[in-house]
């Protein structure tokens, strides 16, 4: 046995609780080297008692761990150790204390306990995201409804975007677009930010409290928000806390009267007065953006400040939640008082932040519901985009992603291919629309909510920021409808499925550029299968027997468990 491989703690993401009288266990081993595994528990307080055995099962697979996983039911309180046979009949018992030949006595110390389910340990994110699908707009580019409010100069429409071109896109735009976004399949948006600022994108805030005037006014959000409810669409806005903009009231005092500004000790000032160039002599976004001011979110009114922000917006106009800009630079202190004042104004309201890297310690259940899933964008373009990583690579990554968190935190995940701070995935993708459709056949089968950037449905291309910002196409003639129709089946077939949106998830094949896996839900499975490469393959898989294929990308061949599959397509076998 390789014990160095075998790790369990009883903490997040290997033991945590589902509701106040479960407990979902998680055990790693080695790849391939543990043939049985079991569980023993009993009541942490029954200190002679009995204890239960339970078989766990292997869920998870990658070609450097197994992982098996269980669910204990008893009171509150648990204490446990776990028994494994490798498959060279190595037995051991597994401890907290370590690895034993002999089993524990009763009365051992060293067991894997969970004290106590406390009933704010139980995570559960808002019970709308298991059905969502996310659109992202960004609201200068996607639809001008409203001309009276342009700013001077701005651009035709559809030109090619630099950083501070304008081209009138607004909140009535997205009024008028609100059935088309239902007639795609869609039931929430998040939006960019759109208060009160002189730039395009709006990451540096004047005013937190006003609606910047060229995107509208407080009524027409409201409006906006009252249309989308009616038509079954939730409203996400953005929160840019880590820092405002230069001309944010609190910094413009501290320009004007320096130390003595009661709002000087809001930002972090490195020397007096304060200057811009050559370099800010205050701390910024990014360490050179002289834009934007960093917040010292530490400071309590600094935190009462953004905290009544957060609040306001919930009850003036009814948001749905917030997305949180730079969220990993920020304090966890401040986001567990964050989650507070947010669930108590909307209990189902979502919390998503902004972390391009591992947001484990932001996904506890007491700060986010969930996070931008960068890495899972990340391996979407270099396995089916770029080709750069086979099947097997790109498994492990997922699979490593997928062991990290609790599962209601994976469900809740926003998983994109793309956003306003990347390249456009059809760009990276060379233009090969083909591949595309191949990663969007996971995004919409794998377990967390779909995320789509406005404007990758009908195929919109563009590189690096200001690029990926063009403005949306909305000529029919120009727009690529074969995609967009592709886009809407996914969508319909994700809804229409329970097991895509709510089942299991467990990888069946990942070789030769071709991965395959199992969602189970209530019994009922569907099996989807990705041949991301341009070679004709045959591979013998379990369970399709049977299966009709409602994907119908291409034509399917099954005899004797044998799969022939036609080189760039998929299937989802139900």
């Amino acid at each position: 046995m390789i014990r160095q491989a075998v790790y369990h703690k009883s903490d997040v993401p290997f033991a945590y609780p589902l509701n106040k009288d479960e407990l979902h266990i998680v055990l790693r081993t080695a790849f391939s080297d543990i043939k049985k595994c079991y569980i023993f528990y009993r009541d942490r307080y029954d200190w002679m008692g009995k204890f239960k055995v339970k078989e766990m099962f292997l869920t998870q697979s990658n070609d450097l761990f197994d992982y098996y996983e269980t669910t204990l039911k008893l009171n509150k309180k648990f204490a446990y150790f776990f028994y494994l046979i490798s498959t060279r009949n190595e037995k051991v018992y597994y401890t907290e204390s370590g690895f034993y030949k002999k089993r524990p006595e009763k009365s051992f110390h060293g067991f894997f306990q969970f004290p106590y389910i406390c009933d704010m340990d139980v995570f559960f994110p808002p019970k709308w995201t298991s059905d969502c699908i996310v659109y992202q707009i960004f609201p200068d580019r996607f639809n001008n409804g409203d001309k009276s409010n342009d700013p001077e100069n701005v651009r035709p429409w559809g030109e090619k975007p630099e950083p501070t071109t304008f081209f009138g896109g607004d909140i009535q735009g997205i009024i008028d677009k609100v059935e088309y976004l239902k007639d795609l399949g869609i039931n929430a948006i998040y939006m960019t930010p759109i208060f009160l600022s002189p730039s395009t994108h709006k990451y540096n805030t004047t005013d937190y409290y006003k609606i910047d005037p060229h995107f509208g006014d407080t009524h027409k959000a409201k409006e906006l928000i009252d249309k989308c409810h009616k038509n079954g669409i939730r409203v996400i806005f953005d929160a840019v806390f880590n820092h405002c903009g230069y001309e944010f009231f609190a910094f413009q005092d501290v320009i004007k009267n320096g130390k003595d500004s009661k709002y000087w000790d809001w930002f972090n000032v490195y020397e007096w007065p304060i200057k811009t160039t050559p370099v800010p002599t205050y701390e910024a976004f990014a360490d050179h953006e002289w834009r934007m001011p960093k917040l010292m979110t530490k400071n309590p009114d600094v935190q009462e400040y953004l905290l009544n922000v957060a609040e306001y917006w919930i009850k003036e106009v009814d948001i749905d939640g917030w997305r949180l800009d730079v969220a990993n630079e920020i304090d966890h202190h401040f986001w567990r008082r964050f989650r507070e004042i947010v669930k108590k104004a909307k209990h189902d309201a979502i919390i998503v932040g902004e972390v391009m890297h591992d947001a484990s310690p932001w996904l506890y259940g007491d700060q986010f519901d969930s996070v931008m899933n960068y890495p899972f964008k990340n391996a979407l373009v270099d396995f089916f985009a770029k080709r750069s990583i086979d099947a097997k690579r790109f498994n492990t990554i997922m699979t490593e992603q997928l062991m990290r968190h609790m599962d209601g935190v994976n469900r809740a995940m926003l998983n994109l291919i793309g956003s306003h701070d990347t390249e456009r995935f059809l760009t990276m993708c060379n233009g090969m629309v083909v591949r595309m459709k191949l990663a969007l056949v996971f995004q919409f089968t794998y377990i967390g909510v779909p995320y789509i950037y406005y404007g990758d449905e009908v195929g919109m291309v563009g590189g690096y920021d200001p690029d990926c910002r063009r403005c949306m196409i909305w000529n029919e003639e120009k727009q690529n409808l074969k995609l967009f129709n592709f886009y809407k089946m996914l969508i319909f077939l994700r809804k229409e499925n329970e097991e895509l949106r709510y089942g299991t998830y467990k990888t069946l094949y990942a070789r030769d550029g071709i991965i395959s896996f199992k969602r189970e839900y209530k019994g009922k499975s569907i099996i989807v299968i990705i041949n991301n490469s341009s070679k004709e393959h045959s591979i013998l898989l379990n369970g399709v027997q049977g299966k009709v294929d409602i994907l119908q990308m291409g034509k399917i061949k099954i005899r004797d468990k044998i799969m022939s599959l036609e080189p760039n397509c998929a299937y989802i076998l139900k």
